[in-house]
């Protein structure tokens, strides 16, 4: 152990004869304690609402998801079909035909997206789930059908499995020339809602399921004609892989998009958040911090006595300097890791017991990651060492003369 190291380790577990050094010392410790603590917590609480945000888009968005560069729709040949199952890294994948159309019920109207999927779709997306599919039963192939969102089913007074009273879905014809007739403008069917789903306030009024081969008569599609393909990837595929196998299989004429990418405004939106999050955190810590600095140049007073000691006996300046530096860090070390430690099992005891409620039953959202403990240990250390340093270019020659 170096001179250095050995007094300040010393400087730190004793106690200085005065007093007011002591309370300031162990105020600037407890000061990284609650500092550490509370930007730890805030940093696992917000990653905890952004899961909770994203978990939204998990339901509904694919990890990959395929759709044409030009125009609305593509075909899927035989041999693509073919390349595609070979792909090793591909779980599954679903053909998606998908349009805004118009939906009437009882005299109200809604514009939406009408979504024919075919029976691979829930094992892609995993919109069958109870937590998604909140009343009812998913959809059967080849049937007129339909899965509503929570919003339109609302909206349009549905009710389940009224064969009596059908939605009717309205979907433009292609084509050019004057309409005389209504009927000649639109492909027309009625649905029969047998489920409703839920995932948030903007999916909810966007998308109505029914069969695939349903929404392809519709669109006037042909039966290997989508406008989407979505992908399920293996545990522990390589995206960038998969992304150079599909451009080979559909020679370059596909927009791929991942999960972030096709949610790029909710995520943009989540890291601001984040960042300016962080700031303000970090902000308290540089304050805490400072105090720190305060407390080691009082105890570099306080010491002045042994500095002028240690200086006569040989100590060189450098080496005197590096002892409240020293000093400082044991104190950051000690502050930052107790903080670590206690925040850590608030997070656990949150995460189990539900400490704290958003909602009669619905518990805040928390989620313990090495990334923001890594964060967290950088930022405090790193303005710890500023701190310290700041504090220990007190010891000068000026002190030593006086």
């Amino acid at each position: 152990m170096s001179f250095s190291l050995y007094i300040a380790r010393r400087y730190t577990i004793s106690r200085s004869k005065s007093t007011a050094v002591n309370i300031i010392t162990r105020i600037a410790a407890l000061g990284i304690f609650v500092s550490t603590a509370a930007l730890f917590i805030l940093m696992s609480g917000f990653s905890g609402l952004r899961d909770f945000s994203l978990s939204f888009a998990n339901a509904t968005d694919p990890d990959i998801k395929i759709a044409p560069l030009k125009g609305k729709s593509f075909v899927v040949s035989p041999q693509q079909e073919k390349d595609l199952k070979a792909m090793g890294d591909i779980a599954a994948y679903s053909g998606v035909a998908e349009e805004r159309v118009l939906f009437y019920f009882d005299e109200k109207e809604q514009v939406a997206y009408l979504k024919g999927v075919d029976t691979l779709y829930t094992t892609v997306n995993g919109m069958n789930k109870k937590e998604v599919l909140i009343v009812g039963q998913w959809l059967q192939m080849h049937t007129g059908q339909a899965i509503v969102g929570a919003g339109i089913f609302t909206r349009l007074s549905l009710s389940l499995f009224n064969t009596q009273r059908a939605l009717e879905v309205y979907v433009p014809k292609a084509g050019a020339g004057t309409i005389d007739r209504p009927e000649d403008g639109f492909n027309k069917e009625q649905l029969i809602v047998t489920g409703v789903y839920s995932v948030s306030d903007d999916v909810d009024n966007k998308y109505v399921f029914c069969s695939l081969d349903l929404a392809q008569n519709l669109l006037e599609y042909k039966p290997n004609q989508y406008t989407a393909l979505e992908i399920k990837l293996k545990p522990g595929a390589n995206e960038d892989i998969v992304r150079q196998k599909l451009n080979a299989i559909f020679n370059n004429s596909i927009d791929i998009k991942n999960r972030a990418q096709l949610n790029d405004s909710l995520y943009k939106m989540l890291n601001a958040e984040n960042l300016v999050t962080y700031l303000f955190s970090s902000l308290v810590v540089v304050l805490t911090l400072f105090c720190l600095a305060g407390a080691l140049i009082m105890l570099i007073l306080d010491k002045r006595e042994n500095i002028k000691t240690l200086h006569s006996l040989g100590a060189e300046v450098s080496t005197l300097r590096r002892i409240f530096f020293y000093q400082g860090m044991f104190i950051t070390a000690i502050g930052t890791f107790l903080g670590l430690l206690v925040s850590t099992i608030l997070i656990i005891l949150q995460q189990q017991y539900s400490l704290f409620m958003i909602t009669p039953t619905m518990a805040y959202p928390t989620t313990f990651t090495i990334q923001n403990v890594i964060i967290v240990l950088a930022t405090i250390f790193v303005l710890g060492i500023f701190a310290s340093w700041i504090a220990s270019t007190r010891v000068n020659s000026e002190l030593l003369e006086e």
